[in-house]
């Protein structure tokens, strides 16, 4: 499928396919998105030392990276996996902005070491932050109360309502340790009823720029 990179409002890109009209982040604004999402809605309630994180969705690295430029101010250790059936190639990871967006010029490496470290091997991205990177599909998820936080980052319900059924979020719960937490940008009431329908006490909150209201659910204690 086509692929091409395209710059989004906030100046930063993200990876478009036409075919399918859809984006891999916010047309609104990728970093903007990112932030309020999976860090505001998501990282920000985790203070304690040391996390696990799970993301559905690893693609351009930009969740991550943000995860790490965020870990990097407090010294917080997180031990990060992200999850991507179809990875970025190198040639359109030199072609995002991140790094020069985000003012990180002193974390270009660490940027870089996201995409290229090997896959199915958990990487140093610094001493506070390690990345395994599992090529797979979603529906094959095996992980049982191992994640503190999910980034649920999938392609839209409009291009693969696969993604966001009741089969997948089962997994999520199951993955999730008790008071875990799931944020995504989707806000669907098809998506909200799968989270119920599996155990997840469900939030619905302000969504970020161009979006009216976004998801978090927490598994129960």
């Amino acid at each position: 499928m086509k692929r091409e990179i395209i710059q989004t409002s906030d100046g930063s890109t993200t990876i478009h396919l036409p075919d399918w009209d859809e984006c891999y982040h916010s047309k609104h604004g990728a970093i903007q998105e990112a932030k309020h999402v999976f860090i505001k809605n998501g990282l920000s309630l985790f203070k304690v030392k040391a996390i696990s994180i799970l993301e559905i969705g690893f693609g351009t690295g930009l969740n991550a990276f943000i995860t790490f430029l965020e870990a990097q101010k407090i010294n917080q250790n997180i031990d990060y996996v992200g999850v991507e059936a179809y990875p970025v190639s190198a040639e359109e990871v030199v072609k995002l902005n991140y790094v020069q967006e985000l003012n990180a010029e002193d974390f270009k490496h660490n940027f870089q070491l996201m995409h290229d470290s090997n896959w199915e091997e958990k990487t140093a991205i610094a001493p506070h932050f390690s990345l395994i990177k599992r090529k797979q599909f979603f529906d094959t998820i095996r992980d049982e109360e191992a994640f503190d936080l999910i980034y649920f980052d999938a392609f839209g319900f409009r291009v693969q309502p696969e993604l966001w059924s009741t089969e997948i979020f089962r997994k999520m719960y199951v993955a999730l340790k008790p008071n875990g937490v799931l944020v995504t940008y989707a806000a669907k009431g098809v998506v909200k009823r799968s989270m119920l329908e599996v155990g997840f006490i469900v939030e619905k909150l302000e969504g970020p720029p161009g979006k009216r209201e976004m998801l978090r659910a927490t598994k129960k204690a």
